[in-house]
């Protein structure tokens, strides 16, 4: 069973594995620079920066979920497209893949605008 724990706010997420060694991504863009994913408009390119912090078990279980379909320090990120008529849910393409993200769980995740 893995465990998430955050470390320092503006750092990356640690994943601890279940043989106890840990992974840390390090950012490659200020943490200041960083908005939630949420925000970003339809097709503007950004680059994960980091995770939001889990404050409960479930938060930590959708943090988990995040990383393991890709959502990663470094990895390139956009909305393609949004929900109609409401807000939810968000079609993301993260690296090759596109995956349908309700806002809540977009907002979890840090990005920086590319160039």
């Amino acid at each position: 069973m893995s465990n998430l724990q955050s470390s320092a706010p503006g750092s990356a997420a640690t994943v601890l594995a279940s043989n106890g060694a840990a992974e840390a991504a390090q950012s490659p863009v200020s943490a200041q620079a960083a908005i939630s994913l949420d925000k970003l408009s339809i097709n503007q390119p950004a680059l994960v920066v980091d995770l939001a912090s889990a404050g409960n078990v479930e938060e930590q279980e959708l943090m988990l979920r995040l990383m393991e379909i890709g959502f990663l320090p470094g990895e390139r990120v956009r909305i393609v497209a949004a929900g109609f008529p409401g807000p939810d849910p968000l079609a993301v393409r993260v690296g090759a893949a596109t995956f349908a993200l309700r806002r809540y769980e977009a907002s979890r995740v840090l990005v920086a605008l590319e160039a």
